[in-house]
């Protein structure tokens, strides 16, 4: 059996690190968007070996896919790096550095289009209703749950948060993200560098507010972070994932539990109550609607369920 491996990495050349210095100042991407870039642009840089970058045409470009593709590179990976691969061409058309994009009209194999995976009602509530003992840690990963499954963020936004506003002091920027227990109310710097507000229930309120008292308590607290370690850091985000995964093992739901299934599951129970698929798309933070829509699929799935169960002419025989 043949084993395919991926090209070593080559050094950027000097237009792609001034692409992403663009990228960086002028468009003010995340630091973790940058590195996802600077990934692209290299394995650019190591498929093309001894390749001019302004002589790569298209069927160098398909080249290069496919090697990517034999070397077990999932459609979703291929299309990010497409569309990096893309974005760097037509900056350098934009410098007059090539005459055309080599990337334009070129995409990735097709994907299975998979369904985000979502807790059902009852055991989205019983993972964030679980007791506690009072003691700081449980309380936090209380009040974590239930902001994640009441306001649908992401593990980088819910990391990022600072328990109130702070105005910039000195070198320290002013908050990008942050809560308002008065207003009920988070305010999130996103994907995109876009800020939301998103609504705080009032189940998600009351943890926060059994937190911050136990939160002020630990020594070198950070003066900033809303969620923060035993020894007053801001939270990682690796942590919060491992502390949900322990959680879910102990009450046994059977299902491995992580932030993005409480984003999944918020999303997907909004709209089977609510069917109002622009109020999710804001709730989330999509950009574009078609990549909410992808929670219709699982409303029709509960809603053929139960059809299937209920409606006498979709019974079975015996």
């Amino acid at each position: 059996m043949k084993v395919h491996t991926a090209p070593q990495a080559k050094p950027l050349l000097p237009a792609a690190v001034e692409f992403l210095d663009t990228l960086r100042v002028q468009r003010r991407m995340s630091p973790h968007t940058l590195v996802a870039y600077r990934r692209d642009l290299e394995s650019l840089a190591a498929l093309s070996d001894s390749i001019l970058i302004d002589r790569i045409t298209a069927a160098d470009i398909r080249r290069f896919v496919a090697r990517l593709h034999a070397g077990g590179l999932s459609a979703a990976s291929l299309a990010r790096r497409l569309s990096a691969w893309r974005s760097f061409y037509r900056w350098l058309g934009q410098q007059r550095k090539v005459a055309a994009n080599p990337v334009v009209g070129i995409r990735a194999p097709k994907r299975a289009r998979r369904l985000p995976k979502a807790l059902a009602p009852d055991q989205a509530v019983q993972l964030a209703s679980h007791a506690t003992d009072g003691t700081t840690l449980q309380l936090r990963d209380r009040a974590i749950v239930e902001l994640l499954y009441s306001s649908g963020l992401r593990l980088s936004e819910l990391v990022s948060l600072d328990w109130r506003h702070f105005g910039a002091v000195g070198n320290a920027p002013a908050s990008g993200s942050w809560i308002d227990l008065e207003s009920r109310q988070a305010t999130v710097l996103g994907k995109g560098s876009k800020t939301r507000a998103v609504p705080i229930g009032a189940a998600a309120v009351e943890a926060l507010r059994l937190w911050l008292p136990a939160r002020a308590q630990i020594r070198a607290v950070d003066e900033r972070a809303l969620f923060v370690s035993e020894r007053g850091r801001r939270i990682a985000p690796r942590s919060v994932q491992q502390r949900l995964e322990l959680l879910g093992k102990r009450l046994g739901l059977g299902v491995r539990v992580h932030p993005h299934v409480l984003r999944h599951s918020m999303a997907s129970h909004v709209l089977q109550s609510s069917g109002d698929l622009r109020a999710v798309q804001e709730l989330l933070g999509h950009a574009n609607i078609s990549s909410t829509q992808i929670y219709t699929r699982l409303d029709w799935q509960h809603l053929a369920k139960a059809y299937d169960a209920a409606h006498p002419r979709a019974r079975r025989k015996a």
